[in-house]
């Protein structure tokens, strides 16, 4: 690493600086009402409250008879069949019972539910519990929630069991915050798309590709806006009509500082505010954050290790945020158990890593930026912080779980 180089890294902005420059953003959320069927991954905008017990009734946990539990082991007589969704015609007196299903009713008189299993028939129309029941096996009216009790909490994120209790409690249309359309476009002249074979000097564009499944992981439906060559005039052009269309846009390549490097350049003559540019971290170095108004783009280094990592560590928490996610940071402490070593400290390093329990994680093989298969074999990124040359064996580490 020459002299200048070491020095441009000394003087960029640190790891932790960029990060929290992310989550400090002002941010404006919009809300709106959405249908049940594309409420899943939003983020709710009002606490949600039932309109009726849950269970509604009391109701049967399972197959059985339902009796008195005063009666046990005395023979009784069946007086009528309840299976969910009828309602009982008889009263559970003295020495009867009701047959009765899962979800079903429970009769007035009735105090208990004897499983099927612990039953005999001693005679046509008549039984005999054969074993002691261990509990009543009736779901209380109101046990799980109570009519008017709270349902969900604003600023939950919705993932299928939350959608199942909001349609038990009568929900259709839940308020949610909006989600930002957003943009991925890819820059330079060597990418062609898959499933175009490469020739000469052309390589597949996978970064574009990669940035969209890892927004559609967050709960965004992307638009792509495919590759732009090496050509400041075209950048301009997409890059203009991208900031009038969307809330975010991410940019994959032309940030660095080679002579076709015109993403910062471009973004400037837009009037896209220069947030950061540059960071002293590895993989991803030469990440940028520009903001427009209320919108933000993000250059993202066109090696696909660079692109990955950075848009987990620093692209992941804008859009959590502007989708109405609270921050929470993503980071877990577990201890390194086959240690890690490195001769330069002057930055941030992520590598990928496997996590082999709870607490417990190890680095995997890996040869750089450009090296996206390790990341086939790993579970969580590993961050090394500036400053460290050696982490033992034993020692604690922050993992970011993939």
């Amino acid at each position: 690493m020459n002299n200048n180089l070491q020095e441009n890294i000394k003087n960029m902005l640190p790891f932790e600086s960029a990060k929290h420059i992310i989550e400090s953003i002002a941010i404006e959320l919009k809300t709106e009402k959405v249908p049940l069927m594309g409420a899943l991954y939003r983020v709710l905008a009002e606490d949600v409250f039932s309109d009726t017990d849950m269970p509604p009734f009391n109701k049967s946990a399972m197959d059985g008879f339902a009796c008195r539990s005063g009666d046990i082991g005395n023979p009784l007589k069946i007086i009528e069949a309840i299976p969910a969704g009828k309602l009982p015609e008889k009263t559970v007196g003295k020495n009867q019972c009701s047959r009765i299903m899962t979800g079903g009713v429970v009769p007035q008189g009735a105090d208990m539910v004897v499983r099927l299993e612990n039953i005999n028939e001693i005679s046509p129309g008549y039984i005999q519990c054969i074993r002691n029941p261990e509990a009543s096996n009736i779901c209380l009216a109101g046990e799980d929630l109570p009519k008017g009790g709270q349902v969900l909490a604003k600023g939950v994120q919705l993932f299928a069991r939350h959608i199942a209790v909001l349609a038990a409690a009568g929900i259709t249309h839940p308020l949610v915050y909006s989600i930002p359309e957003i943009a991925v476009l890819s820059t330079g002249s060597e990418l062609t798309e898959p499933p175009a074979a490469p020739s000469g000097a052309k390589i597949r564009n996978s970064n574009a590709w990669q940035l969209i499944a890892q927004a559609i992981e967050l709960g965004y439906r992307p638009a792509y806006l495919g590759i732009i060559p090496d050509n400041e005039e075209k950048l301009k052009d997409r890059l203009n009509n991208a900031l009038e269309n969307y809330a975010v846009i991410i940019v994959s390549g032309g940030v660095s500082v080679g002579d076709y490097d015109y993403v910062p350049k471009t973004l400037n003559l837009l009037g896209v505010k220069t947030v950061f540019h540059g960071i002293g971290a590895k993989p991803g170095r030469h990440i940028l954050l520009g903001q427009k108004d209320s919108r933000f783009v993000f250059g993202l280094p066109g090696n696909p290790v660079s692109s990955f990592v950075q848009f987990e560590m620093l692209v992941s928490p804008l859009l959590k945020r502007l989708k109405g996610l609270s921050y929470a940071s993503d980071m877990r402490l577990c201890v390194l158990k086959n240690g890690y070593k490195r001769k330069k400290t002057s930055e941030t390093v992520f590598i990928p890593g496997w996590l082999s329990g709870p607490n417990s994680v190890e680095t995997i093989n890996y040869n750089g930026s450009a090296h996206i298969h390790a990341y086939i074999n790993a579970n969580c990124i590993i961050e090394i912080p500036q400053g460290i040359a050696e982490i033992k064996p034993g020692d604690i580490v922050n993992v970011r779980p993939l």
